[in-house]
C-alpha cells in the first residue's frame, strides 16, 4: 500500500472484503456510527442489490461481519441516516424511507405515507447559530400544534431558554421526533420523522426545483444541488435563491456538511468552494487533484477519494498534504465516510467490494512526523493552528519551538535555533548550560533532565555538536556520490562549511540568547550560570569589551569560576572589574597595580575614521587607565589602610586622581587627616596643599594647626616661584613662558600659587601670622606681608608696604578708610610726601589723596605737612580744592540743620492741632462699635475720628479702632506744609 505525503494525517487501521461473506456485492452507500455505552463502531453499508449490511470494529481495531437484511429488491440504497439515540437506522430505497434496528435483527419497517423521496437530509444546528424554532412565516395552526413544532424544534441551540451544549446539538431524547427534509419532485417537505412509531408528520411544504440530486440542511438554510447549479431555501420564509450555476458539462452536484466550523461544501468537477450557513463563500477553494467520488471531514482536513485513492486537503491552504493509495485504478465509484457524530478520530473508505478503516493519527504525532523530516515551518503552523482552534494548551507552541531549535542546533543551524528558542515562553536558559560547560559544573542540576521527544541527540558541548555535524556533512557527501538521499541540508552539500566558522556562529548565536536570557525572570543560580556561562563565551571570541562591560556592570557571575581562567588567558582587567563589582577591592587594586606598573606610560593612539580619512587620535596612556580605574574603587572604599597604600601610585601617575582619592565624599567614612598627612610623600606638594585646601574649604576644619600648616607650605611653593622667576630672568628666560608651562602641567590648581597664598591669608584667622611673616620676612612678597602686618595690627608698616613698596595708592586709601581715623591719612600724606630711604616725593600719589579724601583732613595741617618742594600749581590747585571741599561740607551741614528744624517744626504744629482738635457730643451721638448712646458717659477718640465709648475703648485697646486699623503698624500720616503724603 503506497502513501505519499508530507505528513501522515490517517493511518490504516483494518480492511474487510465483502466478497468473502456475501458473493456478488456492490457498494451504494456507506455510514459509520459509534456505539459509547460497548465501545464500538457499526458500520452500514447499503448494497445496489437493496440490502443492508452490518459490520463492527471492535476495540482491537478488527472489522468482522455481523450480519445483512433486505431491505428491497433490485433497487440500489441511496442514503443511510443512523438515529443513534433511539437505536434505529433510516434508509433511502426505491423512493421509500425504511426504518431498521441498529442491529439488523428485525425486517425493515416502512415509513408512511412518503414516496417517490430522491433526496433525504436531517437537520443541523450549528453551534452559536439563530435557528428558528418554528417553521412558518406566521402561526397558522392551533396553539397545540404551535406548542408542538416548537417542541420539536427545541433541542436545537435553545430549548426552554437553556442553552444546551455543543456535543450535544444533534441529540435527541430516545423515542422522540427527528427533523428531516425531503425532496419528492419538485417539492421541499420538511417533517418529522417518529423513530417508535415509523411515520413521518409532515410540517411544511415548499415548491422546490427539479432535479435536486443532492441536500443538506443547517439552521434555516437548505442548500440543494441539481445539474443546473447549487440553490438556497430558507425553512422559514420558503425564500430561495441561487448561490451558483454549474457548466454544462460539469459533473454532478455533491454537497457535504462540515462540522467543525458549520460550512458547506460545494463541489463543481474538482473545485470545493466553502459557503456558510448563509450561503456566502468564506475561505478558499480546495481543488482536488484526482477529481473525486466522495468527500469527508477529517478534523483540519478533507478527505476525497477516487479511484483507489484518498487525498487529504487541508482545509485552510488548501494544499495536499497526504495521499493513501487503498485500491488500484479503475476499481470503480469509492466512498468515505467519518463516524456519524464527526467528533471520533475514525474514517471509513470503501471501494464496490472492501471496506477500509483508517485511524486518524493524533496531532502530536503528525507534529513529530513533521519534525523528523525537517517540516520545521509546517510543523509550527500546525501548532499554531492548533492553539488558535482550541486543540492544543498555548505551552505547546513553546515546547515546539524548543524542540526545533535543538533539532536546528544539531543541524548547525545556530542563528535559525536561537530564534526558536527566543520565541519559546518556557524554556529554560539552564538547558543549553550543557552546550557550553562541560557536565559535572556547578549548574549540572539545574538542567532539565528532559529531550522533549527524544528527536535530537543529547545535550554536548559546542564543539563536539559541530564536529559531529561535520562528520555527518561528510558521510552524507559519500552517500550522495552512491546515490543515497540524505536529511542533510543541500546548502551544506554544496557548500561544505568551515569548523572554525561553525564554531564561531554557534557561539555568537548562544551569546545573544544568553544576552536576552538576561531580561528574564530566573532564579539567583539561574542568573549566576548565565552570567558565568555569558563570560566564557565573550572569552572564546575574545570580545574584550563585552567582557569588561559585564564585568563592570551589575551582574552575577561566579568569581571563583572565573578568576583562574581570565588570569590564565591575560584578561586581567576583566578581572579587575570584576573584583570591584562584587567587593573584593584588594584583589582588584593588586590588579591595576600591576597592570599600571607593566603598561607602558605613552600615550595609546586610536585610528579613527572621519570623512573617508584615517585620523590618529591620541587617548589616555594605559597607565592613567588603571589609575583612574583604580582611583574609583578608592574613591568609595573606607578602607583607610588599603587607601593609603595605594594612592601613592596613583600620585606618581596622576596627581589630579591621588587628590581625588583623598578627597572623596562617596566613602561612608572619612580618612584620618592626620594619617593621610603623614602618608603624603614631602615632595607631592601640590596633593598635599590640595589636601589641606579641602580640609579647610570644604570640610570646615578649625585646626589651628591645619590654617598654620596650610598657609607656610603655601608660603614656600610662593618664595620657590619668586626664585624660579628671578632666576629665569637672570638667564634670559621669559617669565610669562615660564609660567604657561607650569599651568599646562599643574592641573590641581586652577590659580597661581601667590594668588592662592594671598586669598587664603586674608580669608583666614586661625593661622599663626607670626611664623608665616618669620618665613617670608626676607623675600619681595611684599603684598603677602601687608596682609599679614595687618593681622598682627601694624598699621605704619602696612601702609609702608602699600604706598612706597608697592605703589597701590587705591589699596593704601581703602585701608585707611578702614582704620576710620582722619590722622591715618594725614600719615599717608606725610609717606608720599616724605618717603625715606632716598626716594622721592610721591607728588602725584599725594594729590590724588588730598582729591579724594580732602574733606577729611585738616587744611591747616596740610599746609604745614606740604613740602617746600611741591610745584606751585599742584600746591595751589590742591589747596583750592581742598577749601572747596571745605566749604561744600559746611552748606551742606547748614542744609541739612534747616531741613531738620523744618520738620521739626512741622511736627510740632500737627501736634498742636491734634491737642486742639474738638469734638461735639450730643444726647444723639452713638459708640461706632456697640452703636450705644453716649450721652454723658465717657467717650475716646481715635486718630481717624471714630468714636467709642469708655467700655469699648479698653476693649479695643489704644492702637486698633473700631475700623481694624492698627496705628502702630500703619500710622495715619495727615498732610501739613512740609510733609506731604
Amino acid at each position: 500500500m503506497a502513501v505519499a505525503k508530507s505528513r501522515t494525517v490517517v493511518e490504516p487501521s483494518a480492511q474487510f472484503d465483502l466478497s468473502t461473506a456475501t458473493p456478488n456485492i456492490q457498494i451504494s452507500s456507506l455510514v459509520a456510527a459509534s456505539t459509547p455505552s460497548d465501545s464500538q463502531t457499526l458500520i452500514y453499508i447499503g448494497t445496489k442489490s437493496g440490502a443492508l449490511v452490518l459490520l463492527q470494529l471492535t476495540e482491537g481495531n478488527n472489522l468482522s461481519f455481523l450480519r445483512s437484511v433486505s431491505i428491497v429488491q433490485d433497487s440500489p440504497v441511496e442514503s443511510l441516516h443512523v438515529l443513534s439515540e433511539a437505536g434505529k437506522v433510516l434508509v433511502l430505497a426505491n423512493g421509500f424511507l425504511f426504518l431498521v434496528d441498529r442491529l439488523l435483527l428485525q425486517p425493515a419497517k416502512k415509513v408512511a405515507p412518503l414516496k417517490g423521496v430522491s433526496v433525504i437530509a436531517r437537520r443541523c444546528l450549528s453551534a452559536g447559530g439563530t435557528a428558528s424554532s418554528n417553521l412558518f412565516d406566521h402561526p397558522t395552526e392551533s396553539s397545540s400544534s404551535s406548542s408542538r413544532i416548537l417542541q420539536k424544534f427545541g433541542s436545537g441551540i435553545r430549548a426552554n431558554g437553556v442553552k444546551i451544549r455543543e456535543s450535544d446539538q444533534l441529540a435527541q431524547q430516545p423515542g422522540s421526533g427527528y427533523v428531516f427534509a425531503v425532496v419528492v419532485g419538485k417539492r421541499l417537505i420538511m417533517g418529522e420523522l417518529n423513530s417508535s412509531g415509523g411515520s413521518f408528520v409532515i410540517l411544511k411544504e415548499i415548491q422546490a426545483i427539479d432535479g435536486v440530486r443532492t441536500m443538506v440542511w443547517v439552521d434555516d438554510s437548505i442548500i440543494v444541488g441539481t445539474i443546473n447549479g447549487y440553490s438556497m431555501f430558507s425553512c422559514v420564509t420558503g425564500q430561495s435563491g441561487v448561490i451558483f450555476t454549474l457548466p454544462d458539462s460539469s459533473n454532478p452536484p455533491r454537497l457535504n456538511l462540515l462540522r467543525k466550523e458549520w460550512r458547506v461544501l460545494l463541489v463543481v468537477d474538482n473545485v470545493g468552494v466553502m459557503v456558510d450557513v448563509n450561503g456566502q463563500p468564506v475561505g478558499g477553494s480546495l481543488v482536488f487533484r484526482h477529481g473525486l467520488d466522495s468527500v469527508t471531514e477529517i478534523s483540519s482536513c478533507v478527505a476525497a477519494v477516487r479511484d483507489g485513492k484518498m487525498d487529504v486537503y487541508h482545509k485552510k491552504s488548501g494544499r495536499c498534504i497526504q495521499t493513501v493509495m487503498f485500491a488500484g485504478d479503475g476499481v470503480g465509484g469509492c466512498f468515505v465516510t467519518e463516524e456519524d457524530t464527526g467528533n471520533g478520530n475514525l474514517i471509513f473508505v470503501a471501494t464496490p467490494t472492501k471496506v477500509f478503516c483508517y485511524l486518524e493519527v493524533p496531532y502530536e504525532e503528525q507534529i513529530k512526523e513533521l519534525l523528523r523530516k525537517k517540516n520545521f515551518k509546517e510543523a509550527i503552523t500546525l501548532v499554531e493552528e492548533l492553539e488558535h482552534e482550541d486543540e492544543m494548551p498555548k505551552d505547546v507552541l513553546s515546547f515546539v519551538h524548543a524542540q526545533v531549535g535543538f533539532l536546528l542546533l544539531f543541524d548547525l543551524h545556530f542563528e535559525e535555533a536561537v530564534n526558536h528558542f527566543l520565541q519559546s515562553e518556557t524554556m529554560q536558559p539552564s538547558e543549553v548550560f550543557p552546550f557550553i560547560m562541560r557536565d559535572p559544573n556547578r549548574w549540572s542540576l539545574l538542567v532539565p533532565r528532559n529531550r522533549y521527544w527524544g528527536l535530537h541527540p543529547p545535550p554536548a558541548p559546542l564543539e563536539e555538536v559541530v564536529d559531529n555535524g561535520l562528520v555527518t556533512i561528510q558521510r552524507a557527501l559519500f552517500l550522495r556520490k552512491a546515490g543515497v538521499e540524505t536529511a542533510v541540508d543541500d546548502h551544506f552539500i554544496l557548500n561544505p562549511p568551515n569548523r572554525a566558522d561553525l564554531l564561531e556562529s554557534a557561539i555568537r548565536n548562544m551569546i545573544r540568547y544568553l544576552e536576552a536570557s538576561r531580561n528574564k525572570d530566573l532564579t539567583l543560580s539561574v542568573r549566576e550560570g548565565v552570567d558565568t556561562l555569558l563570560m566564557y563565551l565573550y572569552r572564546a571570541l575574545n570580545l574584550v569589551s563585552e567582557m569588561e562591560k559585564l564585568a563592570s556592570s551589575e551582574n552575577y557571575c561566579v568569581v571563583e569560576e572565573l578568576e583562574n581562567l581570565l588570569d590564565e588567558t591575560g584578561h586581567l582587567r576583566t578581572l579587575a572589574f570584576l573584583y570591584a563589582n562584587k567587593g573584593m577591592n584588594s584583589k582588584a587594586l593588586a590588579i591595576w597595580r600591576i597592570l599600571a606598573r607593566n603598561y607602558s606610560s605613552g600615550p595609546r593612539k586610536d585610528h579613527v575614521m572621519e570623512n573617508g580619512q584615517t585620523t590618529t587620535v591620541t587617548s589616555l596612556s594605559a597607565q592613567e587607565i588603571a589609575a583612574t580605574e583604580a582611583s574609583k574603587i578608592l574613591e568609595e572604599c573606607s578602607d583607610q589602610d588599603l587607601v593609603l597604600q595605594h594612592f601613592y601610585w596613583i600620585a606618581d601617575i596622576d596627581q589630579v586622581l591621588a587628590v581625588k582619592v583623598l578627597t572623596s565624599e562617596k566613602r561612608e567614612e572619612q580618612l584620618s587627616p592626620a594619617a593621610v598627612l603623614a602618608a603624603i610623600d614631602p615632595k607631592k606638594i601640590e596633593i598635599r596643599q590640595r589636601y589641606l585646601q579641602w580640609l579647610i574649604e570644604d570640610q570646615d576644619s578649625n585646626d589651628t594647626q591645619f590654617h598654620t600648616m596650610y598657609a607656610l607650605s603655601l608660603a614656600k611653593s610662593a618664595l620657590e616661584t619668586v626664585e624660579e622667576v628671578v632666576s629665569s630672568i637672570s638667564i634670559g628666560v621669559n617669565p610669562g613662558e615660564m609660567n604657561s608651562n607650569e599651568s599646562e602641567t599643574d592641573a590641581i590648581f586652577e590659580s597661581p600659587v601667590r594668588e592662592r597664598l594671598q586669598i587664603f591669608l586674608q580669608s583666614s584667622d586661625l593661622y599663626d601670622p607670626l611664623q608665616v611673616l618669620e618665613l617670608i620676612e626676607n623675600s619681595e612678597l611684599w603684598l603677602e606681608k601687608a596682609i599679614l602686618y595687618r593681622k598682627l595690627g601694624q598699621e605704619t608698616l602696612v601702609l609702608q608696604i602699600l604706598a612706597l613698596k608697592l605703589e597701590d595708592s587705591e589699596a593704601a586709601e581703602q585701608y585707611c578708610a578702614e582704620i576710620g581715623r582722619p590722622d591715618a591719612y594725614m600719615q599717608l600724606l606725610d609717606m608720599y610726601l616724605d618717603p625715606q630711604d632716598g626716594k622721592a616725593p610721591m607728588f602725584k600719589a599725594a594729590v590724588r589723596l588730598l582729591h579724594n579724601h580732602g574733606e577729611s583732613l585738616d587744611p591747616l595741617q596740610v599746609l604745614e605737612t606740604l613740602s617746600p618742594e611741591m610745584p606751585l600749581q599742584l600746591a595751589s590747585d590742591t589747596i583750592l580744592r581742598m577749601f572747596r571741599a571745605r566749604i561744600h561740607h559746611h552748606r551742606q551741614g547748614q542744609i541739612v540743620h534747616n531741613l531738620s528744624r523744618a520738620v521739626d517744626i512741622d511736627a510740632r504744629l500737627a501736634v498742636l492741632e491734634e491737642r486742639s482738635r474738638h469734638v461735639q457730643i450730643n444726647d444723639e451721638s452713638l459708640c461706632d462699635s456697640c452703636r450705644a448712646r453716649l450721652g454723658t458717659k465717657l467717650f475716646a477718640m481715635y486718630p481717624d475720628d471714630t468714636i467709642v465709648c469708655y467700655k469699648c475703648f479698653r476693649r479695643q485697646g489704644e492702637s486698633t479702632s473700631v475700623t481694624g486699623r492698627d496705628f502702630k503698624r500703619d500710622i495715619l500720616i495727615k498732610p501739613g506744609w512740609l510733609v506731604t503724603r
